[in-house]
């Protein structure tokens, strides 16, 4: 036998492969769990309700009534006695004055279906504090109040604002101070 190069190399090859062991097995991944849900988040506080224009709130609880007496004629809005707010005409000067019941402060703001003015007002503080403010019995916003549709806010700033229904008793002072 002869001793062949190609053989000795063939043969180690052979060999060689032998001495490779079985493949190693490698373990299947473990099963992979579902990620656990996350966890829940605290959601939100809703948001605050919006705040309601001043002509779709409720209306001030009372109603009003209409006095004359020997200083000029007063609309009166309250309930049990205790007036909220208060339309006095004084003849004599031909102004009429508003007055909302409380300690507020700044300026009174009448709104109305025609829009909102803004009055200059002091505080009396009496024994029974009062916001006031006076105005010519001219001033076009008597009117707007008058002849408002429905509703007439009255807001000083300190007290809860009011919503009154537009009635008669407020042009019937207009124009007793207009003569």
């Amino acid at each position: 036998m002869r001793f062949s190069p190609a053989l000795a190399a063939s043969s180690l090859l052979v060999l060689l492969a032998s001495c490779v062991g079985p493949p190693s097995r490698t373990p299947a991944p473990a099963r992979a769990l579902p990620a656990p849900p996350p966890a829940p988040q605290a959601s939100p506080a809703p948001p605050p309700p919006p705040a309601l224009a001043w002509e779709d709130r409720a209306l001030t609880p009372g109603s009003w009534s209409y006095r004359q007496d020997a200083g000029g004629s007063a609309a009166l809005f309250g309930s049990a006695g205790q007036s909220l707010f208060t339309l006095r005409c004084d003849p004599a000067s031909r102004r009429i004055t508003a007055l909302r019941a409380g300690a507020g402060q700044g300026a009174m703001v009448i709104r109305t279906s025609y829009g909102a003015v803004s009055w200059p007002a002091t505080l009396d503080a009496g024994a029974q504090p009062q916001v006031i403010a006076t105005r010519a019995a001219t001033d076009s916003a008597l009117d707007q109040m008058a002849y408002s549709r429905g509703k007439i806010g009255v807001e000083v700033q300190g007290l809860s604002p009011l919503i009154v229904p537009a009635w008669a008793e407020v042009a019937r002072v207009v124009e007793d101070c207009r003569g």
